[in-house]
């Protein structure tokens, strides 16, 4: 299957890469470095205050281990209204805005093909922003290849990818319930919520904000532990700002803010 990944990439000169440090878009990248060589790949983060300071700074460090040329590329999709105002398509916003954004520097650059890294289950949840991928036409060979996240995590450590185990990531502003507004000084403090259970020895969580009240996500096999530290998560979280501390018992899930659309079209 791999070797598909490669033998596809190798007929497209030079590519682009929209590279965030997740597994997925790291093994783009890697793939993409072995079939045709450093000079033909570029790693475009998008920067915007929906990316978190830790995942940057990740992001980088491992590109340069990979040694792949990146280019960091701010992107302004915090200060579309359309983007603020947090309807359920908001990620539409936010990926052409991201997309636009890295589709123009690969033409100024004389690049052709942009790649990224949704992979074939990706598409069992509601992605708006795959609707701007298309409109920019954005390749997705792991989708196409038919890649599961299992398959990607299995290649990635066969290709000695440091972050083959890396917890699934996703943008702040998922953290926040629809129609509640978007902004940078609310991703920051959710960012800083997040930062500080990290600094606790959490690994994988999310920080789901309502208002006064944080409702934390951990896996169900660190809920015990959770409850175990609740004084310090308590503290740690009301340092952020919020009045109310909440354990989520369903578990960390990702998309969570997308149940309630489930529910209503039941």
């Amino acid at each position: 299957m791999i070797h598909k990944l490669t033998s596809q990439l190798q007929l497209l000169g030079r590519v682009a890469v929209a590279y965030s440090g997740g597994v997925d878009s790291t093994l783009v990248l890697k793939a993409a470095l072995d079939a045709l060589g450093a000079e033909n790949v570029i790693a475009l983060l998008a920067v915007s205050p929906s990316l978190p300071q830790s995942e940057k700074d990740e992001a980088v460090a491992l590109a340069q281990q990979l040694g792949a040329r990146l280019e960091l590329l701010p992107t302004a999709e915090v200060n579309d209204p359309a983007y603020q105002a947090n309807a359920p398509n908001r990620c539409y916003f936010c990926k052409d805005h991201v997309y636009r954004a890295l589709r123009q520097f690969a033409e100024q650059n004389g690049i052709d093909h942009v790649l990224d890294g949704m992979n074939a289950e990706d598409t069992l949840d509601v992605r708006p922003g795959r609707a701007a991928a298309r409109e920019l036409q954005i390749l997705s060979p792991l989708h196409d290849l038919g890649f599961s996240k299992q398959d990607v995590r299995h290649f990635a450590k066969a290709l000695g990818l440091p972050n083959w185990d890396k917890p699934a990531a996703a943008c702040l502003a998922s953290r926040v319930p629809y129609g509640t507004s978007v902004t940078p000084k609310l991703l920051s403090q959710i960012e800083r919520a997040e930062a500080a259970l990290f600094d606790l020895g959490f690994r994988e969580l999310r920080v789901r904000h309502h208002g006064d009240v944080a409702r934390l996500e951990v896996p169900e096999a660190d809920l015990l532990r959770a409850l175990q530290q609740r004084e310090s998560i308590t503290t740690a979280l009301r340092a952020t700002g919020y009045t109310y501390i909440t354990l989520d018992l369903a578990g960390l899930r990702s998309g969570s803010m997308n149940e309630v659309l489930k529910a209503r079209s039941a």
